[in-house]
């Protein structure tokens, strides 16, 4: 981020430090979504370096929280204007550098995968499915309700195998078979408790499947 004037070091670590939790923010004029003001949380602002009026920072965030808003919004804050000059995307969910390949790779990998049948590069590379949803709360649901979900059905209780501890109303919820093949995402309509005390009932909401049947 660089700052339009020079501010005391001080006081741009207490304003960062401020500038976290829930902020409102309106998505930039270049926008990919509709321009109106929302809520977003910012999880931690971490100041790495601060050299005259550049601030290098680590930041975490949620979805759809736009950086380059975040440093305009804090110039506004600080009362002396300011921009991104530069941003890394270096995680997001399960996903981090440690997975990171080059077009490069990709390239050479499929190479010898379609030309030599040698599968040892790709994958390496392409991760299964399912660590997408490592980070989500998770039901298992018995090997009956596959084809239904697969064809779009809500996630009923009698269909529930297991169900993770912890889950809330309202909560996007990762939908797996018993051999943890992911079928498909949905939003909690009851939580963990609810559902092991009911005996009917829509427990998740089907939104999204990847499974074929």
């Amino acid at each position: 981020m660089y700052l339009h004037k020079p501010i005391e070091e001080n006081k741009i670590r207490s304003a960062l430090a401020e500038f976290t939790g829930k902020i409102r923010q309106k998505p930039p004029i270049k926008s990919a979504v509709k321009r109106v003001e929302r809520t977003r949380a910012i999880y931690y602002v971490d100041v790495l370096e601060i050299e005259g009026q550049e601030v290098l920072f680590r930041i975490g965030v949620q979805a759809g929280t736009y950086i380059r808003k975040y440093c305009h919004d804090f110039g506004l804050k600080l009362g002396c204007g300011a921009h991104m000059e530069e941003l890394r995307r270096t995680k997001v969910a399960t996903f981090d550098e440690s997975t990171l390949v080059t077009l490069q790779d990709l390239t050479d990998a499929f190479h010898y995968y379609k030309n030599e049948n040698n599968d040892k590069f790709i994958r390496k590379i392409i991760q299964p499915f399912e660590n997408a949803v490592r980070h989500l709360p998770k039901v298992w649901v018995l090997d009956t309700t596959i084809n239904p979900l697969s064809h779009g059905r809500d996630l009923a209780v009698l269909g529930i195998s297991k169900i993770e501890s912890g889950i809330k109303e309202g909560d996007i919820t990762a939908i797996m078979t018993l051999k943890g093949e992911l079928i498909g995402l949905g939003i909690a309509q009851m939580s963990s408790e609810d559902v092991m005390k009911k005996d009917n009932g829509i427990a998740i909401r089907t939104n999204s499947v990847f499974i074929q049947t």
